[in-house]
């Protein structure tokens, strides 16, 4: 039986759940695989730290290098984070012909490209499922399962920080800070969030998707990111009697030669599957011109379910070494035109538009006149009762236009004296 011999650069949380993962279920993947798996060492800055997983002194190093360029290595799993040492890492590994195992969504963001080109000049081979939407095999499934189709829509609940906030938004009626505590608290948000709210760890995960759906790698400063900041629990009241929920996506379509993506918040139809996403779990539907509409469903976040990503990714290598082979569909399709990312100001959809303006004459006829001068049809308008003081809630759902004339639209309409707070416009998604 073939031996495997594995090369761990780091053992925090993920780390430390494929050590877990490989002692509970290591010799079943061997009885499936007819390879032999043994973890042979062990990278991590902190040789005294005190880890979640049981691993021998005799395996930890703090000497990347050595362990990397050791000749008894066969694969590298490169689960430190980062994107200065673990690029380090991932290009030696690659320069040696080694296969390697990453989770980090982040480097693969900022430099897949170059990484892929390696990947393909030197022989080797990257194995990045764990990268996205964690126990969710979407990578396989998009660069593998799907190659049969060409790609038109992928929608994706890809934050389970975010997902988790708005879901007890919604069932709580309480704030968005407040949430954001309790989510700190539970571990579900960072002491530092703003990667998760402020829509980044989605827009990492959302490139990656798009790139391999579409054959060209797109730079994170191509994909347009909004947060979640400033919903309110007005906005999912008022979204939710309307028939909406309140989700940030990672949109993802192709329109004619172009590929729009974006990072934002949108209202989703409440009988759409995707509105039942609740808590940290993702989701990622995906609409192929042969198979139609999948979805992908799972945990996206957490030791487990990475873990179980990162051991799927270990299984593939094993196998390509076992049968000397290291070919699998390639990410990207090189004989195919680049195609060209759509500037956001050029997207169109209906919004949502909430205002905070002095209930008096003449107010809605000036807003009115401002959207219609944009070329911008009002579908409805809701001023509800028992708001009371200097100003009251106005909320619009507007017909399709494109984000550039909604934007200056917003902007004369911010201006005009009887709107007393910055307007809040959030995008509606019909999947269509």
């Amino acid at each position: 039986m073939l031996k495997v011999n594995i090369g761990l650069v780091g053992c925090g949380t993920v780390g430390s759940g494929v050590v877990q993962g490989l002692a509970r279920n290591g010799s079943l993947m061997e009885s499936r695989l007819g390879v032999k798996l043994s973890l042979a060492g062990v990278a991590v800055r902190n040789a005294g730290k005190a880890r979640a997983a049981r691993v021998a002194k005799r395996l930890i190093t703090t000497d990347w290098e050595s362990l990397v360029r050791d000749p008894k290595i066969d694969v590298v799993m490169e689960l430190m984070g980062g994107t200065t040492t673990a690029r380090k890492v991932v290009a030696e590994a690659l320069k040696l012909g080694k296969p390697v195992i990453t989770a980090n969504k982040a480097l693969i963001s900022a430099h897949g490209e170059s990484i892929f080109r390696q990947v393909e000049k030197d022989g080797g081979n990257l194995y990045y499922e764990a990268a996205v939407a964690g126990g969710i095999p979407i990578i396989k499934s998009l660069r593998e399962g799907l190659s049969g189709n060409r790609i038109q829509r992928l929608y994706g609940i890809l934050n389970g920080t975010c997902n988790y906030i708005l879901t007890q938004m919604e069932a709580e009626g309480r704030d968005f800070e407040d949430i954001l505590i309790d989510a700190q608290r539970m571990g579900y948000a960072e002491a530092e969030p703003s990667l998760d709210v402020d829509g980044f760890d989605a827009q990492h995960k959302a490139g990656i998707l798009a790139s391999l759906a579409h054959g060209f790698w797109i730079k994170p400063s191509q994909i347009f990111v909004e947060g979640i900041r400033h919903i309110t629990t007005l906005d999912i009241e008022f979204a939710r009697r309307m028939g909406y929920c309140i989700k940030l996506l990672g949109i993802v379509k192709k329109l004619g030669d172009n590929v729009q993506i974006a990072v934002h918040p949108a209202l989703v139809p409440e009988k759409h599957v995707l509105a039942n996403v609740s808590g940290v779990y993702n989701a990622i539907l995906v609409r192929g011109d042969i198979v139609g509409d999948t979805l992908h469903y799972g945990q996206g976040a957490g030791a487990d379910a990475t873990a179980s990503a990162v051991l799927s990714d270990l299984a593939d290598a094993a196998l390509d070494l076992k049968n000397g082979s290291m070919g699998r569909v390639p990410p990207f399709v090189p004989h195919e035109e680049e195609g060209s990312v759509l500037p956001m100001d050029k997207a169109v959809s209906p919004f949502y538009l909430r205002l905070s303006v002095i209930d008096r004459p003449g107010t809605l006829a000036k807003i009115a006149a401002i959207l219609g001068e944009a070329k911008i049809g009002i579908c409805s308008v809701m001023q509800p009762e028992g708001h009371v003081g200097e100003s009251v809630p106005l909320i619009m759902m507007l017909h399709d236009a494109p984000d550039a004339a909604m934007q200056k639209a917003l902007k004369r309409i911010a201006r005009l004296s009887a709107v007393k707070a910055k307007p809040t416009m959030i995008r509606v998604e019909n999947f269509d």
